[in-house]
């Protein structure tokens, strides 16, 4: 985005709060990192005095589970549910539908400043056509690299025609958020246009190697001394997990004691098993049990080459963990080769086998990058994360010609009249 005038004014009073219309299709307790950090970026809103709206699709017995849940709400945050049906590939998340008549309806009654769309589904169509009919300003998140995903489920030939798609979304609204600044180098040169970068942080409180555990570890057959390799997130073909289990067993011919522990659930769970039955599949873990599955363990592997942030990398950083990983994403952004941990070049299983190994056989070294680790994520927490969010949507409205010390003034005469 263009350099724009400070949202706080020439006063430098800070800004008023916004009426914040944020639509996103998924959400906690769907384990999955634009579930998760959209959570921490709506939370953050609130505390600063903002007004959140949140449209996302129900989500049947998880939104009884969620309702089950201590804390799983957020106070002062109202929320609009619309339907939604299982997404293709994923059917443990949802897509949501509404028309976009009915949310323009919505928002002339709750006049948002700005509407923010997390996700690229047809429930953000939907938003997008009705915030242009109002004259709202619209800002986006690009999280996921749906286009990349595609050659893992044998529908290549769809990749252009996705990435088409996500350019042409995107080029229509008002800017773009993306989690690093090689992301944005990379979209740029695919012709996307207005992009900022907002990065992701850590709870270094929940995250911490305090929370060790050799009853854990004993659960997973690991003795005093044994190595243990941990792995975080969905056991599926993008995540290219059967380059971390090749790798595996491979290492255990010299490291026979090693273990290798998956956290997390997906289609690939059964080839997996077959594949390594020694794994110790632990499922979806969240919260402080998440945590202690991160403390436990001596170092994080992490195979995958379709992330646009990874919020598993600074998650395993704070827990202690050195960490092994490709040169892309969080890791290329968060670790510093041979001081907190390890990077090889993108899609180089050699490399990858090598660089797990070298850290099995050095266990001092590989402690002392976990110590480098932690400390390197003592200044990444979300606070600042939030307030660079913060001062983009501001820009935003500012730049669109909105007062955001009135609300009615981000819509049309005409719809404020209700014309």
């Amino acid at each position: 985005m263009d350099a724009l005038p400070d949202p706080a004014g020439p006063s430098g009073a800070p800004p008023r709060p916004l009426r914040i219309a944020y639509v996103t299709e998924t959400w906690p307790p769907e384990v999955n990192g634009v579930a998760l950090s959209a959570a921490r970026f709506v939370q953050g809103l609130l505390q600063r005095g903002h007004r959140v709206q949140l449209l996302r699709p129900h989500q049947g017995e998880g939104e009884r589970m969620a309702n089950r849940q201590e804390g799983a709400g957020l106070a002062g945050l109202e929320e609009q549910l619309v339907p939604g049906c299982p997404l293709p590939f994923y059917p443990q998340l949802r897509m949501g539908w509404s028309r976009a008549g009915t949310l323009q309806r919505q928002w002339q009654q709750w006049q948002p400043d700005l509407v923010h769309v997390a996700t690229e589904g047809p429930l953000a169509w939907a938003a997008l056509r009705a915030a242009r009919r109002l004259g709202l300003p619209v800002t986006s998140d690009f999280r996921t690299n749906f286009h990349a995903y595609s050659r893992h489920y044998r529908i290549g030939w769809l990749q252009g025609i996705v990435l088409n798609y996500l350019r042409a979304f995107h080029r229509r609204t008002d800017g773009t958020m993306v989690p690093t600044d090689a992301l944005r180098r990379e979209l740029a040169a695919q012709g996307f246009t207005d992009l900022s970068v907002v990065g992701r942080g850590v709870d270094t409180t929940l995250f911490t190697p305090q929370r060790r555990s050799q009853a854990l570890r004993a659960s997973w057959g690991a003795q005093p001394g044994d190595p243990v390799l941990l792995c975080v997130g969905r056991l599926a073909a993008e995540k290219n997990l059967l380059a971390l289990v090749s790798a595996f067993r491979t290492l255990q011919a010299c490291h026979p004691r090693a273990r290798l522990v998956l956290v997390g659930d997906g289609p690939l769970r059964e080839e997996l098993r077959v594949r390594c039955p020694q794994a110790v599949f632990a499922g979806q873990r969240s919260g402080e049990d998440l945590a202690a599955h991160y403390a436990s363990a001596d170092l994080f592997a992490f195979p995958s080459l379709t992330e646009t942030y990874g919020n598993v990398t600074p998650e395993a950083m704070a827990s202690g963990l050195a960490l092994v990983a490709f040169d892309q994403a969080a890791a290329s952004q968060l670790v510093r080769h041979g001081e907190n941990g390890l990077l090889v070049p993108p899609g180089d299983a050699l490399a990858f086998c090598r660089a797990l190994a070298e850290l099995l056989d050095h266990p001092q070294r590989r402690q002392a990058m976990g110590r480098q680790a932690r400390e390197s994520m003592r200044n990444q927490g979300w606070d600042e994360v939030v307030a660079r969010f913060e001062a983009l949507l501001h820009q935003v409205v500012l730049r669109r010609g909105a007062n955001v010390g009135n609300a009615d003034s981000a819509l049309p005469a005409a719809v404020r009249s209700g014309a």
